[in-house]
């Protein structure tokens, strides 16, 4: 048995019956003799393929010809069996997976309806449940289904000047609104405004993502793993651990909502390419999957192009330690180009992405490898190679950075760049990776028996992923929603998976049980057992939340829209925080003195000189800034000027404090100090000289509003 196994290790290498193998370990122990026979009758051809994608053919003609009289109902059988095996289980796994989405979509639809009492609510009191300024993404999906045709409200936002007051803007470029814009298209051209209202068909539609997201992590999952079980594992957590997962139950018209999902599937996609144990045909699906998934990511979020400069970085270290093929590499850079250009193209010479750190890393890497094309190999040399793909990668991507910046003055990754820089407390970031790299060249097929599960791409790649989005998830809070669904995912892929078993055992030398059977049996077990424990702990709770009845209200924002909608004037221009300046131009379609957009310089400096009202100025300058932004109304919230945080220094007010220089440091404390009082607590008192400025038209427990008197009236 010992020796025919061995036999037939030999002749199946680079054969055709590698085609018919299942992507899951099982353990072989019955027709040896015929696999043998198989392997025999199949050997005509053996191919391998080194680095470049070359091959080498070794023809046996002689044995061929002393084969081909044998029966070929040998060769069909266990050929046709495994494929069997193989199509049912990649059926039930797609089912599971379409199954965990659409279950997922249902219960968001479900819990948010039960939140909001969304269904019973009136037009202007769902509207309001777009927190964080989300809803001024929904008014112009709104704008563009009351628009005579599509061409005429796309034309309307390209020269939007009906929004932020003494400006012409580009809403499509400046707001990313393509997720509006497609939305609205298929709900008129399929007719559904006879069947659904416009703000369900919305939200539908960001629930349906959803549901792509977390198909696309069961997906990666499985894909990593070989067993769907890991998808469902991977699903469970993110649904647990939905706090830290999405903010698509408060904030549904956000960016993120739109683009994430599809960075999810261009992370499956990538999973996929990056593995070897795939067909050509396989291959070029998870490439084309991917260049359109990029696309659209970068189309749909502001911020796209760093969570892209995290993975192409990621990539980049793949590519330095050789663990990835030459090719690959080359068309994931390919990709990455050919993206950014058709990006930059839709979003109207958009300049933020050509002086992204992504373009630039990009153009060091490929020169990197242009020049290390004819370096020969060796142990020095691939010091050498290592050295100089770290070196010009790095040098040349920071010189061609800093020479569109110096082309293309203020642009938006500038003040990001400077934001990292301030939360680091360094000018550069470095970061530590150590890993030990073989000299031997990589295999094209992995078993459990080897225990290598750092020797494989995709593995490594994610390792590096999660690693760089933890660090970030530590710095920046709202990293964690990017973070957490891929620890969710890669750590259903590390319980379910016999190769990682399989690699602890080998590290530990365990030798009193089989390794192989122990990393198959405890792939198994283990999954099952925290399926069991999860089901029986967290399933009530989600259950739980469905049943109960909560209730979202916001009977003062209300009664605010209500009084703007009823008597401010239609050309009314109102200046406040730029989270309610959102709801306020969603829910009456008033003009604004800035947008809770926070990738645009220009409009940060016009919501700092808004915020000024929160800081120790007198009533002349708070005057003069709000006229120089057009301002008729403005509104202070009693959430921000009475705000009682237990970080201070850290509150709107104090940052004001200390930008405006209105403070004092004494025996390691902060405190503020000015001639002037706080505007918005001295405005409340309703004395000279605050009352020949303004007038208060409109108050209640949470909002004050003051008319800007268009004429001064000296009143003591």
């Amino acid at each position: 048995m010992t020796e025919l196994r061995c036999r037939k290790t030999e002749t199946l290498e680079g054969g055709k019956e590698d085609e018919g193998r299942e992507t899951e370990p099982e353990l072989q122990t019955a027709h040896v003799h015929e696999e043998v026979k198989v392997s025999r009758g199949q050997g005509d051809e053996l191919q391998q393929k080194d680095e470049d994608g070359s091959e080498v053919k070794d023809d046996d003609d002689g044995h061929k010809q002393k084969e081909s009289n044998k029966p070929r109902t040998s060769v069909k059988t266990p050929s046709t069996s495994a494929f069997l095996q193989r199509l049912v289980r990649v059926f039930f796994g797609c089912l599971a997976a379409v199954a965990c989405g659409m279950l997922y979509a249902v219960y968001l639809s479900t819990y948010h309806d039960r939140k909001y009492w969304f269904s019973i609510r009136q037009d202007l009191e769902r509207e309001v449940t777009f927190q964080e300024g989300s809803g001024l993404y929904y008014y112009y999906y709104k704008q563009m289904l009351t628009a005579p045709s599509f061409e005429r409200g796309f034309y309307e936002l390209m020269t939007d000047n009906k929004t932020v007051s003494g400006q012409t803007i580009n809403a499509v470029q400046r707001l990313y609104l393509y997720p509006e814009l497609i939305t609205s298209f298929i709900y008129k051209v399929t007719g559904s405004q006879d069947f659904v209202e416009p703000i369900y068909f919305y939200i539908g539609a960001v629930f349906g993502l959803q549901a792509v997201y977390v198909t696309a992590l069961f997906v990666c999952s499985w894909v990593m793993s070989g067993t769907w079980v890991a998808g469902l594992l991977a699903v469970a957590w993110y649904v647990i651990n939905r706090p830290d997962t999405t903010q698509v139950d408060h904030a549904i018209p956000l960016r993120e909502n739109w683009a994430l999902p599809y960075f999810s599937c261009q992370v499956a996609a990538l999973t996929g390419f990056l593995s070897n144990n795939i067909s050509s045909a396989t291959e070029m699906f998870c490439y084309i999957t991917m260049s359109a998934t990029t696309f659209t990511f970068l189309l749909v979020w502001e911020h796209s192009h760093y969570v892209l400069f995290i993975q192409c970085f990621s990539l980049f270290l793949l590519d330095s330690f050789n663990l990835v093929p030459s090719r690959k590499m080359a068309d994931i850079y390919k990709m990455y180009l050919s993206s950014l250009f058709l990006a930059y193209l839709f979003q109207f010479q958009n300049i933020t992405l050509l002086s992204s750190p992504l373009l630039s890393l990009l153009i060091g890497s490929v020169l990197a490898r242009y020049f290390q094309k004819k370096m020969k190999m060796g142990p020095l040399a691939r010091v050498m190679k290592l050295f100089l793909n770290f070196h010009v990668g790095f040098t040349v991507g920071i010189t061609f950075s800093c020479l569109v910046k110096k082309l293309l003055p203020g642009s938006e990754s500038d003040f990001i760049l400077k934001l990292l820089e301030v939360k680091f407390g360094l000018n550069t970031t470095t970061f530590d990776l150590m890993m030990i790299i073989g000299s031997q060249p990589m295999k094209t097929k992995f078993r459990p028996e080897d225990g290598q599960i750092g020797a494989q791409p995709e593995v490594i790649y994610h390792v590096f992923h999660t690693l760089f989005l933890g660090v970030l998830t530590l710095l920046f809070d709202g990293i964690k929603y990017l973070w957490t669904p891929y620890v969710c995912m890669f750590t259903a892929f590390g319980v379910c998976s016999p190769e990682l078993w399989m690699t602890v055992f080998k590290w530990f030398k365990l030798k009193s049980i089989h390794p192989v059977v122990l990393s198959l049996i405890l792939s198994t077990a283990v999954p099952t057992i925290i399926g069991f424990s999860l089901w029986r702990e967290y399933c009530p709770r989600v259950l739980a939340e469905l049943s109960d009845l909560q209730e979202f209200y916001d009977p003062d924002t209300v009664e605010l829209i209500s009084w703007i909608r009823s008597q401010a004037p239609v050309a009314a221009v109102f200046a406040g925080s730029p989270q309610l300046l959102g709801a306020v131009k969603l829910c009456s379609g008033s003009a604004v003195t800035s947008l809770p957009l926070y990738s645009d310089i220009k409009l940060l400096r016009r919501s700092e000189d808004t915020y000024q009202v929160y800081a120790m100025r007198s009533a002349e300058d708070i005057y003069k800034i709000l006229m120089s932004q057009k301002t008729n109304y403005v509104i202070i919230e009693e959430s921000i000027c009475t705000e009682l945080g237990p970080n201070r220094g850290c509150r709107i007010k104090d940052l004001l404090d200390i930008s405006n220089g209105h403070v004092i440091h004494d025996k390691g404390e902060i405190y503020s100090f000015s001639k002037h009082g706080r505007f918005c607590h001295e405005i409340k008192m309703n004395y000279s000289p605050y009352t020949n400025y303004f007038t208060r038209v409109f108050w209640n427990r949470s909002y004050h509003v003051y008319k800007v008197n268009s004429v001064i009236s000296f009143q003591y």
